[in-house]
């Protein structure tokens, strides 16, 4: 509807701008570190708390700045930070940093959800490892418009496909040159991607 939504580490709050760059809303629902945030198809906001293991769904009027409601959906997560809501089935993806015990590196986890919040699949970087041929660190996370899973990987540096909920995972890698460290992604409605690549600090659009 016009509005952007941001989640503020500094102060621990989702803030709501107008297109103006207007303040109309500031959410402090004792959240811990929120992190990442997608909007539903009814413009609800689903966000992660990645201190507090949590994913939070905030129904509000931004028009009016007013919060309507903001409630735990999901909890004993571990440390979830990206996440993305496909626009058409209302399914929910998140990744969870997972701390390495021993000498071994931190790793990361896919968590797929059904709009009811349903587990229907996960699979962390130790189980991507045995079906894919390289390890994978995903650092952000994306819907196409069929309702595929896209992840950024740090590891091999590019933009993986991983399928759609009910054939995940799948292993096609997308974009495989070019990136540097890919750290944010989004899918645009004319089919682009965009990917935050902090290696280089630029923004980088690639069509269809």
């Amino acid at each position: 509807d016009g509005h952007v939504v941001v989640t503020d580490g500094g102060d621990f709050s989702v803030k709501a701008f107008d297109f103006e760059g207007r303040g109309v809303l500031a959410v402090r629902e004792g959240f811990s570190l929120p992190w990442g945030l997608d909007a539903t198809p009814k413009s609800e906001v689903i966000l992660t708390d990645s201190e507090a293991g949590a994913l939070y769904r905030l129904t509000a009027d931004f028009q009016r700045g007013e919060l309507k409601k903001c409630q735990m959906i999901r909890s004993r997560l571990v440390s979830p930070r990206a996440v993305a809501v496909c626009q058409t089935s209302g399914a929910v993806v998140v990744i969870e940093h997972l701390k390495a015990r021993g000498p071994s590196k931190d790793s990361t986890r896919v968590k797929i959800f059904s709009a009811e919040m349903d587990l229907i699949g996960q699979m962390d970087s130790f189980g991507l490892n045995l079906v894919f041929p390289s390890r994978i660190y995903a650092t952000a996370v994306a819907f196409d418009k069929e309702g595929r899973v896209l992840v950024t990987d740090v590891c091999s540096l590019a933009v993986i496909c991983l399928g759609k909920p009910e054939e995940f995972p799948i292993f096609n890698p997308l974009i495989s040159h070019g990136l540097s460290y890919p750290v944010g992604l989004t899918y645009m409605a004319n089919d682009s991607l965009v990917v935050l690549d902090s290696g280089d600090h630029s923004v980088k659009v690639y069509s269809s």
